[in-house]
């Protein structure tokens, strides 16, 4: 095994700022989403941090990975995984300094890796500076003017000012206390207490992310990957849901106006500095509106993830996407999971394969074997696909959601607004195993606890041994990367479906050579003429293409018609 993959480090140039050479990286990138505190833990503490990360940039450039995505790492009590922000201007100590990160930047940079940071526009941690100052000021002032307080209903205020519900579940107002004593105004949150939402109606919230992001921008950074994006605008009335034609809090007209401010700030850089948005919105018109070229560049495709296994599922779903794209001229995105999303080995592995937030529940049985299949083909469908493609960290190697984390580490709010009934996200959140046959795998010092425990039969999962092995879902990754970046130069954005063919199979070609077949059936089917095959996600079965697996082929000659399912007299591939 090539030891420098885990261990190298790249020492940081002078000054380095994202080339404009290619002003259209981002429309074909693969972006690589980085948990920092449970990618590599650096300095020996059980959490992972920014030196982690810099040890293994080697590591992310033999994968092949165009940028990183980094989840929020500023200042953060951390009682939503860092999404409750105090400082947007230095390093959580925790995982590291703000020189830290901007070596990590440079040095990055100096691979050919570009940086997306995160930021949460629609609230901030009850304890950054500005919340502080509106606790002690008096209502109706512009201190309080900066988030929503609001007086309560009933004969004493006694009830909060509505009944929207949180996106964590439960209550969306918390009453405040005033210095006498006696209960004072409510203040909202569409998240938790501990993330009271800012008033995007207020200048001073605008000057300062515009502010935040020309921070950012300074040191390098390539992109801003925005959280919750649809929810930043509410309605000053303060209707219940559905007493209005609109939503009250979601995916507001006046939003558009944030995004070209935000579109302009960045287009004030050298390079393209991109907007990605987190946009939860199931109207494909709408989510689209997010992308017209004065707004966002791109957007996540959180349709094609929460869709069931098949290719039919598949199918509608990449149809809608592409069709809602091409008015625009948005490249689209493509993801199985992140942070927040259930990993695709177990999720696949369901009877129930879509993915929703409030259906996670302890005691759901998957199949590993055939998740693990399955999510390999998938990984070569999208990367098929024309558009950039995201990967979280621990999908190259094929990991599964972790599901019987002790209830006493689970750290994720869901799980305790839910009442204990939901099991949270931590369970795709646990540190990666790079090493050794044992927790921590490489991830700390052997005999060091890290801040979620891994499994103790992760020992064939780490990074060490499937690079060893050519088969493993890390080097089918690898190579995939590869194939895409030849793809992406031979095919540009052009896209046909093969009709025609078995209603289990999804196939289709990009250019003049290639083709991608994905059998989402339980049979082996043939695969269609073709010169040769460049990879597949299961090993082939006298020629034919296995169920749940996938295949990429190299074709001189026009494919179109039935792939037929197999049988002892089908040809060879």
């Amino acid at each position: 095994m090539d030891t420098d993959v885990l261990t190298e480090t790249v020492a940081a140039p002078a000054a380095v700022q994202p080339s404009d050479a290619d002003p259209l990286w981002w429309r074909s990138a693969v972006i690589y989403q980085v948990y920092v505190r449970s990618f590599a833990d650096g300095n020996g503490d059980g959490t992972g941090d920014l030196a982690g990360v810099r040890a293994h940039l080697p590591y992310l450039k033999r994968l092949g990975v165009d940028a990183l995505w980094f989840n929020p790492w500023y200042p953060s009590p951390l009682a939503d995984g860092g999404y409750d922000v105090v400082d947007y201007r230095d390093i959580d100590p925790r995982f590291g300094t703000l020189p830290e990160a901007e070596a990590l930047i440079r040095e990055a940079l100096a691979l050919g890796i570009r940086t997306i940071i995160d930021v949460v526009p629609n609230h901030v941690s009850d304890r950054h500076p500005w919340f502080q100052d509106a606790l002690a000021a008096v209502p109706g002032s512009s201190e309080r003017g900066r988030f929503w307080f609001h007086s309560g209903k009933g004969p004493n205020g006694d009830e909060p000012p509505t009944r929207w519900v949180s996106n964590f579940q439960g209550e969306t107002w918390t009453r405040t206390t005033d210095p006498d004593g006696t209960p004072g105004e409510w203040y909202l949150h569409l998240f938790t207490p501990e993330q009271p939402d800012l008033n995007w109606n207020h200048p001073d919230v605008r000057r300062e992310h515009e502010d935040i992001l020309r921070f950012w921008f300074d040191r390098g950074v390539a992109g801003v990957r925005i959280d919750s994006a649809a929810l930043l605008i509410k309605d000053a009335d303060l209707p219940e849901v559905g007493e209005k034609p609109d939503h009250p809090t979601e995916d507001r007209d006046e939003l558009h106006d944030v995004y070209r401010s935000w579109r302009a700030t960045a287009d004030e850089y050298p390079g393209t500095r991109i907007l990605v948005g987190e946009v939860w919105v199931p109207d494909i018109v709408r989510f689209t509106n997010y992308l017209r070229p004065d707004e966002m560049h791109t957007a996540f495709n959180f349709d094609f993830l929460a869709r069931p296994w098949g290719a039919a599922s598949f199918r509608a779903s990449i149809d809608a996407t592409l069709t809602a794209h091409a008015p625009v001229n948005a490249p689209s995105t493509w993801v199985l999971s992140n942070h927040d999303v259930t990993r695709p080995v177990t999720r696949y592995g369901r009877e129930d394969t879509t993915f929703a937030f409030l259906k996670k529940r302890f005691g759901v049985p998957t199949d590993p074997a055939l998740g693990l299949h399955r999510a390999r083909a998938a990984a070569l469908l999208v990367a098929a696909l024309p558009g950039s493609l995201y990967i979280y960290q621990g999908d190259e190697l094929g990991l599964p959601e972790v599901e019987d984390l002790p209830l006493e580490l689970i750290q994720d709010p869901m799980h305790f607004r839910s009442g204990g009934v939901d099991p949270g996200r931590d369970g795709c959140r646990v540190p990666l195993p790079w090493t050794g046959d044992r927790p921590p795998f490489g991830f700390s010092p052997d005999g060091m606890t890290t801040w979620l425990p891994q499994p103790a039969g992760w020992s064939a999962l780490t990074v060490q041994s499937e690079d060893a092995d050519p088969s493993s879902t890390l080097n089918l990754y690898r190579d995939a990367i590869r194939g895409r970046r030849a793809l992406v130069d031979d095919a540009g954005e052009a896209f046909d479906w093969i009709e025609g063919l078995d209603p289990d199979i999804l196939a289709f070609r990009r250019g003049d050579s290639f083709v991608c077949v994905v059998n989402t059936g339980d049979a082996p089917v043939a695969l269609p003429a073709h010169d040769d095959v460049l990879l597949s996600s299961s090993p082939l079965e006298g020629g034919l293409l296995p169920g749940d697996s996938a295949a990429w082929l190299r074709t001189s000659t026009p494919t179109t018609g039935s792939a037929p399912r197999g049988d002892a007299d089908s040809p060879e591939a």
